[in-house]
């Protein structure tokens, strides 16, 4: 016994020396700083995960106050760890001396007594688990308490208390195991989280539920004596398994977040979050209807998809969305460049408006070919049929593309590149010779992003901001690309059936039940399929198509991301007030005759037209086709291959006029200065034989 008294006395006095070198200051109280946060966590607008990291000192993203974990919970993790923690003043000695004892007589530790108290200072205070460190803890935890309520203690201690994987806390570890929040947890399940602090390595769920049986069963029999749980309670947890589940967000935004830390050098830090624009409900809903239509598509090959939604009033983007094969790793196809097709004619055309041309204007829509080199390009519209002269509403309504290429002619591709430039279109870095007039048809490769934020613009009466993806973000500077008159004209046509009725027919898809202005895209070899439209609250852009550039089968933008489109729109307008598009009071009507554009008689069929003030017509329209005759074909230094298949006397190669009003009762084609033919006025065409 004297030998006993001795070592416990010597050891009394080693314990006094090593405290006086090593206690540490308590904190006044146990707020998280922002100097521990080392990888901030990024949310979409209700605070919603985005993305999960474990690599911050503390738990900073999932922190819960007291008030709002479950009753039940701390007072098994109580019974678990700390039964006198309400009475003890940070240390339980006498659990402590009992323990201590019982290790001395069995020559090495065989039970602990560290009070919750005690493992909150482990927590602040990392150190080498020592006989000397848990005594210097036990002082620390009575001068903790001294300062800090027990109430704070405890919150801390159960949001901070380790588990495996690096979770730290009580709800990442509910989600780490059972992909539930603390609310839902079952009663076997919140006494699976007190249990595993003891082992959370060897008791890990992941890598079997069977050694966490025994220990859940003596908690179970502790908290039925201390009448914390009742007999059918106790009997369910001894016969209910445990079910493992595997965590996931519950937003799948990988793409966006990638774009907002790319973008963000300088990320506003709040607490070690960041919170974005995007709305998880939109997110989710949207991916749902992509997702159905790739899949639905797939017979089409059809791999991928993406859509943007942007909020008009805040320029904010509400949903990015990815689809499809490749979608889940690095490959965005929101900001990947493809060929837009036809989705660009409506900034085109808002330029024609800008240059005092109007949606009555003619244009010639007949059979156009011009020189590419040494070689001839014919151009088409996508019915391979053409109009004649047709006016600028019906010719973007349609969207045709030889009248497209001859309002590019005349405005200049410089100037129409220009435009673009100005409405954020980054990715067209090329000189403008490099697209040619081919620029009006999508030549030149542009994201969903950049058309998207472009539309926006339309939506906003011509005036162009950059879109947000941060929600305090301050507005970046506008810039006035179009006048509301303009912009107005170009919203009337895209959201006027009539005026498409040429390509597109009746059909109802084009035409929302909310007035919606939609212009439909597609590229060459059906590598692309567009649609992009806009109503008074939202604008929503999205592609289809294939990331490894494969092309479609005949997956056109009306057939194949309209209907994406008419759905995201369902949505988005089910539970918003909506109402018709901006339409400037400034704006004439006056009724027009549909073939001439000019005022209207009695002799012909007519509608009603708007008009800026200035520009409506008196009884000619000034921008008609220019009335001068040419040769469409050949193009000047054209060189022609005759076929060795085909019988040189079956060989022709046809001589086009442009299609002009001619005085003229007959015309005379010439060669080399002599007539080789006589045809009417009405043929603007003939079949030249070939010779060598």
């Amino acid at each position: 016994m004297k030998k006993i008294i001795l070592i416990f006395s010597l050891l009394t006095i080693a314990l006094i020396w090593k405290t006086s070198l090593d206690l540490r200051s308590p904190p006044n109280s146990l707020s998280i700083t922002n100097s521990s946060i080392k990888k901030v966590q990024v949310l979409d607008r209700y605070a919603t995960p985005l993305t999960i990291t474990y690599q911050n000192d503390w738990n900073i993203h999932y922190y819960v106050p007291l008030h709002d974990i479950p009753e039940l919970l701390p007072k098994l993790f109580l019974l678990a760890e700390d039964k006198r923690f309400f009475q003890h003043g940070g240390s339980d000695w006498i659990a402590r001396f009992y323990a201590m004892w019982q290790n001395i007589q069995a020559l090495r530790v065989v039970r602990g007594a560290s009070t919750i108290s005690e493992q909150t200072v482990r927590i602040l205070y990392p150190r080498k688990r020592t006989f000397w460190s848990h005594w210097l803890e036990g002082i620390e935890a009575t001068r903790l308490e001294k300062r800090v309520s027990k109430a704070d203690i405890l919150e801390f201690y159960l949001n901070q208390v380790p588990y495996a994987s690096q979770r730290r806390g009580v709800l990442q570890a509910a989600r780490y195991y059972f992909d539930r929040d603390l609310d839902t947890l079952s009663l076997k399940e919140m006494m699976a989280l007190a249990v595993l602090i003891r082992a959370p390595s060897r008791l890990d769920l992941h890598k079997g539920v069977i050694k966490i049986e025994a220990p859940i069963a003596r908690l179970a029999k502790l908290a039925l004596k201390a009448n914390v749980i009742t007999q059918i309670d106790y009997e369910a947890i001894l016969k209910t398994p445990l079910q493992i589940r595997a965590s996931h967000l519950p937003i799948q935004a990988a793409h966006f977040v990638n774009y907002v830390s790319q973008t963000n050098q300088a990320l506003e830090k709040t607490s070690g979050r960041l919170h974005t624009t995007l709305d998880g409900n939109i997110q989710q809903k949207v991916q749902t209807i992509l997702d159905q239509r790739v899949q639905d598509l797939k017979h089409k090959k059809v791999n991928n998809g993406a859509v943007l939604v942007v909020d008009n009033k805040t320029r904010q983007i509400l949903a990015w969305v990815n689809a499809g094969k490749f979608s889940s790793n690095q490959i965005d196809a929101v900001t990947t460049p493809r060929q837009p097709g036809s989705t660009l004619k409506p900034f085109l055309y808002a330029l024609a408006l800008k240059n005092s041309w109007t949606a009555a204007s003619l244009i010639d829509d007949s059979p156009l070919a011009q020189a590419v080199g040494t070689g001839l390009h014919s151009f088409r519209n996508y019915s391979r049929h053409h109009y004649g002269p047709i006016r600028m509403r019906d010719a973007l309504g349609n969207s045709l593309n030889i009248p497209a290429i001859r309002a590019i002619k005349s405005l200049g591709v410089a100037n129409f590149l220009q435009t673009l430039h100005r409405l954020g279109f980054t990715s067209l870095t090329a000189h403008y010779d490099y697209y040619g007039e081919g620029l009006a048809l999508g030549n030149g490769a542009v994201t969903l992003l950049e058309l998207v934020q472009a539309y926006t613009s339309l939506a906003n009466q011509g005036n162009f901001s950059a879109l947000k993806v941060l929600a305090n973000a301050r507005s970046s500077k506008t810039r006035h690309i179009f006048s509301p008159e303009i912009t107005s004209i170009i919203a009337d046509i895209l959201s006027d059936s009539d005026a498409r009725r040429l390509e597109f027919g009746v059909s109802a898809l084009l035409r929302l039940p909310v007035q919606t202005a939609v212009k439909t895209g597609t590229s060459n070899d059906y590598r692309d399929a567009w649609a992009v439209g806009f109503n008074s609250n939202y604008t929503v852009g999205v592609w289809l198509g294939n990331l490894d550039q494969q092309p479609m089968l005949q997956v056109s933008g009306s057939s194949g991301s309209a209907l994406v489109l008419r759905a995201v729109f369902n949505e988005l307008n089910r539970y918003n007030k909506t109402r018709a598009l901006y339409l400037s009071p400034k704006l004439v009507q006056m009724q027009i005759c549909r073939k001439t554009g000019e005022l209207a008689t009695g002799n012909c069929p007519s509608r009603m037209e708007w008009f800026i003030p200035g520009t409506e017509p008196a009884t000619v329209i000034e921008n008609k086709p220019i009335k001068k005759i040419y040769l469409t074909q050949p193009s000047p230094g054209l060189q022609i291959a005759m076929d060795p298949r085909i019988p040189d006397e079956n060989e022709a190669f046809a001589l086009r006029l442009s299609n002009t009003d001619l005085q003229a009762k007959k015309i005379e084609w010439l060669m080399d200065g002599k007539v080789i033919a006589t045809s009417s006025a009405k043929q603007r065409q003939l079949l030249w034989n070939l010779e060598l």
